[in-house]
């Protein structure tokens, strides 16, 4: 599996084929089993996690997982953790431009907001690593068709913005459909690719993913 500078790649799967497996193995979460992952041609699944932000990866991951005792500006600053430089106030901007609702709650502490706005925080916290490629893990997991929208909308905004993105998502149409590139997986296994628009018509994928006769 390959994705190039620029695109939103996604992988789609049943319960259990590797989706989620697949994000933290290369965020250097999960030990690599077999292969190599590399961003740029640089090896890196002999790093650390922490050192695999610092290369340019960060993850939203699966469950929003904020800090909940901590405010949402607490929260994006942790995401800056590892950087040095002086930019991270117009990061934090971004962010609030990007997601106005975390601008009007920067105050308020996380676990007490939606299921919403804390995956606007999770993606937000992702984003002050200034990562060169974003990780996403199932961003409507629990959400209204309204805010799934919302949060597609701004996917495709961050993308356009310059981030490359990884797509993990139980909503493949969606998915799909947004996607330059998407990978099907199977117990481990990607077992077919193709541009988002071709899967959207695949025979398989029809009846498989999208829950068409």
């Amino acid at each position: 599996m390959d994705v190039e500078q620029g695109e939103i790649v996604t992988l789609i799967g049943g319960n259990g084929a590797g989706k989620s497996t697949t994000l933290r193995t290369i965020s250097g979460l999960l030990p690599v089993r077999a292969g190599s992952i590399s961003l740029s041609g640089e090896r890196l699944d002999k790093l650390q996690a922490h050192e695999i932000v610092n290369k340019g990866i960060s993850q939203a991951p699966e469950a929003r997982r904020v800090f909940k005792r901590m405010s949402v500006f607490e929260n994006l600053e942790l995401g800056s953790y590892s950087r040095r430089d002086g930019e991270v106030k117009a990061d934090i901007d971004r962010v609030f431009e990007l997601f106005p609702r975390l601008r009007e709650r920067h105050k308020q502490l996380a676990g007490t907001m939606s299921g919403g706005e804390q995956q606007m925080l999770a993606i937000g916290r992702a984003l002050m690593a200034r990562p060169k490629v974003l990780l996403l893990d199932e961003p409507s997991m629990g959400l209204s068709p309204v805010l799934t929208e919302t949060i597609f909308r701004t996917i495709i905004e961050i993308n356009r913005q310059g981030t490359t993105i990884l797509l993990v998502e139980q909503n493949a149409r969606l998915a799909l459909a947004i996607c330059k590139r998407g990978y099907v997986i199977q117990t481990g296994r990607i077992v077919l690719s193709d541009t988002g628009k071709a899967l959207l018509g695949n025979e398989l994928v029809r009846k498989t993913y999208l829950g068409e006769d």
